[in-house]
């Protein structure tokens, strides 16, 4: 076949196409390659014919074939690239990948146009992938060449905008290179924006900076982004928040973190990062009531901000609300999920925390969960102060060994560590080896003076000892007060204060305000309570003993907080009101109901209200429960007598002087009783009764 005869061949193939003769034309060509096998053309119109007959493979191998023969060619690469974008193709995107590469090396010095139109769907085939570092590098290939050509700012300007919509999703699993390359193209779009200020750009701003708070390392750029966007838009709270919470995450209070939250509430009262902000400048001036207060408000404003829930529960440890402190506590954890980078760092603060307050709780669920909180922190077994925690929480869940172990292991290798001294004296004094538990307190006090529970437990050391020379109550006296002074909330050594000055000191009106501080601090502090209106009472001052039950009753819930009912039904007893006394006995029963004692203070306000049938089942339930309680069997015969059984009464009364031969009321009542017999007998003329 001639040169001619090949090129007539090619047209016929070339028109055949056309045609849609698909047939016809790989027959041509066909014939073509017998006399030239190495032909281009032939081959790419094998490929074109094939792919349109549905045979893959073969216009692959022919497209292949012709690339092969020109890689620089265009006609064969065009088709390939045809072939692969057909929705019966699978499996080919990486193929089809390179062809795009391939094809916006051979457009580049030619038509720009169809340069940009593979561009935009290699960007697309990347980002269908999540290839986001090729779809970043890919568009600013495509903004570097429109720029080249002179392109408009708005033209420019909507590009770096849809380069910022390609890589949005990108920030979930993002390498430090396409963050760096979206965030230049945040910058780019706010630089090319057509109006400054403007909404738009406003916008854009707010999404730069949410972006920019996604990266923990561009701490900088943030707080310059921030700033940038409060001098072009002085109203907009939005920048301040987010530098505020930035603050707060970040665990700083510099005069800049200062300022920042006081410039949010100036322009919002009620913003919630402006809150949380001011509740942390209380928490660092120990105003730890209002610290409280404030991160409570401002959480229920902004509630995902883990540093503000750790923040929250350091203050009421401060305040002792150890029960609400392990809830901030399980919502800080919460809040963080599963942290990387720095926000690891607070997660291991917030279990820490939360182990030392189930701690302080004293019970043995609350050191079992603290022991969990603890296994969790990393690296936790290499903190001595963490080891310490863990030792504590065995003493207290009373796992003795594993607690004296732990401390033996402090010691050797961390004897200047205070904690490790001071879990040596709590495990003495549990044991009641005073001496050796002052010791350990006192080494404990040296290395850090001052945390108040040290000294309190040196105090109660002090109060305990045996020994003579150790009786004066005096070093013990010392050890409380500057424990109260350490820690003002620490209600536990204000009662210990009262006991001083109460058995001790003899000195009455100041162990009351001592015991009425401790149960100002701990409401659920019955010993304390009960002590206050105690001495209220001797003191005379019936005013401050009621106003301090009133108090507790009006809070208790039904079954709570039988001191407090009790007592005030004594009172109301001893002041001649029945009917209240009765009411409030039958709540204090309702929180115990086996109390004998309760249920013959509760006959004896029957008795006195005039219902003899109830007071009679009340003294004889306080009976059945404690057959000690003499006077209640006598009250029972007695009204017994009362009501005209006198036959029961002396029955009792002879129960009674079968254990207390004396008992001079049992006397009475059984000579009244035998004497109402023989009136009765006389009046119905059983002379000989």
């Amino acid at each position: 076949m001639s040169n001619k005869e090949v090129k007539a061949a090619l047209k016929s193939a070339r028109d055949a196409i056309r045609n849609k003769e698909y047939k016809e034309a790989l027959k041509h060509c066909k014939a073509v390659l017998k006399q030239e096998k190495n032909n281009y053309n032939a081959w790419v119109f094998i490929g074109l014919a094939a792919a349109e007959l549905e045979q893959p493979d073969q216009a692959k191998g022919a497209y292949k074939k012709a690339i092969e023969l020109e890689p620089n060619q265009l006609l064969a690469w065009q088709g390939l690239a045809n072939l692969y974008e057909k929705p019966n193709q699978t499996d080919v995107k990486g193929d089809l990948a390179d062809v795009y590469q391939k094809l916006l090396e051979l457009y580049e010095s030619g038509d720009k146009q169809k340069w940009c139109d593979v561009c935009n769907k290699l960007v697309e085939l990347y980002h269908q992938e999540k290839k986001y570092l090729e779809v970043a590098e890919t568009w600013q290939k495509l903004i570097r060449m429109k720029q080249e050509e002179g392109a408009e700012k708005t033209e420019l300007h909507q590009l770096w905008k849809k380069m910022i919509q390609l890589l949005e999703d990108s920030t979930r699993n993002q390498d430090n290179k396409t963050g760096q390359l979206l965030l230049t193209a945040f910058e780019h779009a706010l630089h090319s924006a057509d109006t400054i200020p403007g909404e738009d750009h406003q916008s854009l701003y707010e999404d730069f900076i949410q972006c920019l708070s996604k990266f923990p390392h561009e701490v900088t750029r943030l707080e310059r982004a921030c700033q940038d966007m409060m001098a072009l838009y002085p109203t907009m709270s939005y920048p301040l928040e987010v530098l505020c919470l930035h603050f707060v995450q970040s665990g700083t209070l510099s005069e800049e973190a200062l300022h920042c939250f006081s410039r949010l509430l100036e322009m919002d009262a009620n913003n919630g990062p402006g809150i949380i902000g001011f509740g942390i400048k209380c928490l660092k001036e120990n105003k730890y009531k209002e610290a409280v207060k404030s991160l409570t408000e401002g959480l229920q404003k902004t509630n995902q901000c883990p540093a503000a829930w750790y923040y929250l529960a350091e203050a009421q440890m401060k305040i002792h609300e150890h029960r609400n402190a392990v809830l901030s506590c399980n919502q800080a954890l919460e809040a963080l999920g599963t942290p990387e980078g720095p926000n690891f760092q607070w997660k291991n603060l917030a279990l820490q925390l939360k182990a030392e307050t189930l701690i302080k709780i004293a019970d043995a669920d609350a050191a079992e969960e603290a022991i969990e909180a603890l296994e969790q922190i990393v690296d936790g077994s290499s903190d001595p102060v963490v080891l310490a925690l863990r030792g504590q929480a065995y003493l207290k869940k009373g796992l003795m060994d594993q607690a004296s172990k732990i401390s033996q292991e402090l010691l050797l290798s961390h004897p200047h560590l205070a904690e490790a001294h001071a879990l040596e004296g709590f495990i003495h004094y549990s044991q009641k080896n005073y001496e050796q538990a002052e010791k350990s307190f006192l080494n404990a006090i040296e290395r850090k003076a001052g945390i108040a529970e040290y000294h309190q437990y040196l105090g109660l050391t002090y109060w305990f000892m045996g020994d003579e020379t150790k009786k004066d109550k005096g070093k013990a006296l010392t050890q409380f007060l500057k424990a109260a002074k350490l820690d003002s909330y620490l209600g536990s050594a204000f009662c210990y204060l009262g006991n001083y000055y109460r058995d001790i000191a003899g000195d009455k009106s100041r162990a009351r305000g001592c015991y009425k501080k401790a149960f100002e601090l701990d409401e659920t502090d019955e010993e304390s309570g009960t002590a206050a209106v105690n001495l209220s009472v001797e003191l005379g001052d019936m005013d401050t003993a009621l106003s301090i039950l009133n108090e507790v009753t009006e809070k208790a819930r039904p079954g709570t907080a039988k001191w407090a009912w009790l007592h005030r039904g004594l009172y109301y007893l001893r002041t001649g009101q029945p009917s209240q006394a009765v009411a409030d006995l039958q709540a204090a029963l309702r929180a115990d109901p086996k109390d004998s004692n309760c249920w013959e203070s509760l006959g004896e306000a029957y008795l006195n209200r005039g219902s003899y049938s109830t007071a009679l089942k009340s003294f004889r339930k306080a009976s059945e429960l404690n057959p000690g309680l003499v006077y209640s069997i006598y009250r029972a015969a007695a009204l017994e007598q009362i009501l005209g059984k006198y036959e029961n009464a002396i029955a009792t009364y002879q129960e009674i002087l079968k254990k207390t031969e004396n008992y001079v009321p049992a006397l009475k009542g059984l000579g009244e009783c035998y004497l109402m017999l023989a009136r009765s007998a006389l009046d119905n003329y059983f002379d000989r009764k």
